[in-house]
């Protein structure tokens, strides 16, 4: 058996950032994720005027309950979602003149829900180009709250940064959500919240938010569920292959562990403890049909272990992920073609029949970096298998390729 110590959760650490900074008093964040999105988000807040001092193991974040210190500011968000959509949503709560843009890739992905949202609130923000996308200008002067209407049906982190305001505005936030994609990402944002000492209640398809505040704290991030997904993808992938992920297991936050019941479905060995995961392969893969709304990021690595089942798989309800870092379904599919896979899409599915994956092949990453690792499961069994952007993990896991042979090599 391989035990694989996975880095920290992009998504944990980025709200973790937010919630530090909005806390009264000085936050510690434990074995945090060190990547391209996370050192962005971190950079951004020290554009905004926030102290960040960085360590190895540990991040140190003094918080500012009433806002940035900076009252200008030009933040570059770099790919970051996280950075792109839950900085300008903390800035709005200070009082101060922030702009903000990013990259091209992030400058066509969708913000017209959330910053339609803000300004319901009387948030005077302004985009400086395409209308719903960045860059974009927050003139701000707080936020007094009060009730709202959103869709997240295209991502929860149109809710998660509404949520994580709450607390910072005047009289409290009321969310009325009509649409929601992703749903376990937002019990991560409430769990994190009450854990900063928010008070947060649902009822029904509405969150009423009161307005607290934030008070620091020690804060650990667990490992990085959606990362974790390719090694356990490998491990039911290759007879006689097993893999223990420590820190992820019966009480994790990460929607994105249920991945590992999807791969107990096809047949893998799964065990869940209080400590940990582990996969085993039994030998077998069977073919499934199966809705992932909810764990959408692990939609390209079941698609690139799809070819090895026994059966046809399909994978319903993954509309959203057309506007990730790219068309992942799309992508998805056009590369398991390229490897000789019969493959059918519709708008929010893919289905993908047995097959043997012929290279030499190189993959057309988009820039995105679940597309490389997740091919890099299919390239266990294909070799041949290059990629034109390998350094885009770069993303949420720098470290991955030199992790993933030394994990392939001593299984």
């Amino acid at each position: 058996m391989t035990v694989i110590d996975i880095p920290g959760s992009k998504s944990v650490t980025a709200r973790a950032l937010f919630l530090a900074a909005a806390a009264e008093g000085t936050t510690t964040l434990v074995r945090p994720l060190v990547s391209d999105d996370t050192e962005g988000f971190a950079e951004g807040l020290t554009t905004l005027g926030y102290a960040v001092r960085r360590e190895s193991d540990a991040w140190h974040i003094e918080g500012r309950p009433a806002g940035p210190g900076a009252d200008a500011a030009d933040v570059y968000c770099r790919d970051g979602a996280t950075t792109a959509r839950f900085l300008p949503t903390l800035a709005a709560a200070g009082h101060g003149t922030y702009r903000f843009d990013a990259s091209a890739q992030m400058r066509r992905r969708p913000l017209a829900p959330l910053t339609t949202a803000l300004r319901t609130l009387g948030v005077d923000l302004r985009h400086g180009d395409k209308e719903g996308h960045h860059p974009l200008s927050v003139h701000a002067h707080g936020v007094k709250g009060g009730a709202l209407t959103l869709d997240a049906g295209q991502s929860s982190q149109y809710l998660t940064a509404l949520l994580m305001l709450g607390p910072l505005t005047a009289e409290g936030l009321d969310i009325t959500v009509t649409d929601l994609v992703s749903e376990p990402y937002v019990e991560i944002t409430l769990a994190m919240m009450r854990s900063f000492d928010a008070e947060i209640r649902q009822e029904g398809r509405t969150y009423r938010v009161a307005p607290t505040g934030y008070r620091a704290r020690t804060y650990d991030i667990e490992p990085d569920a959606s990362t974790a997904s390719y090694f356990f993808a490998a491990a039911a992938l290759e007879p006689g292959r097993s893999v223990t992920v420590p820190g992820l297991g019966t009480g994790a936050l990460q929607g994105d562990l249920a991945f590992v019941d999807v791969l107990r479905r096809m047949g893998a060995d799964v065990e869940i403890g209080d400590t940990g995961t582990t996969v085993r392969s039994t030998g077998t893969l069977r073919g499934l049909t199966v809705n992932m709304r909810d764990i959408s990021d692990t939609m390209p690595t079941l698609a690139a272990i799809a070819p090895f089942a026994d059966g046809p798989v399909r994978i319903e309800d993954v509309a959203n992920t057309r506007v990730k870092e790219c068309d992942r379904l799309d992508a998805c599919a056009e590369n398991l073609r390229r490897l000789g896979i019969t493959v059918r899409t519709g708008p929010d599915w893919i289905e993908i029949h047995p097959g043997t994956p012929t290279g030499p092949v190189g993959i057309a990453t988009h820039g995105d970096h679940r597309i490389v690792m997740s091919f890099a499961v299919t390239a266990l069994r294909t070799p041949g298998i290059t990629f034109d952007d390998p350094g885009c993990v770069k993303k949420t896991f720098p470290d991955f390729h030199r992790v993933f042979d030394t994990f392939v090599r001593t299984a």
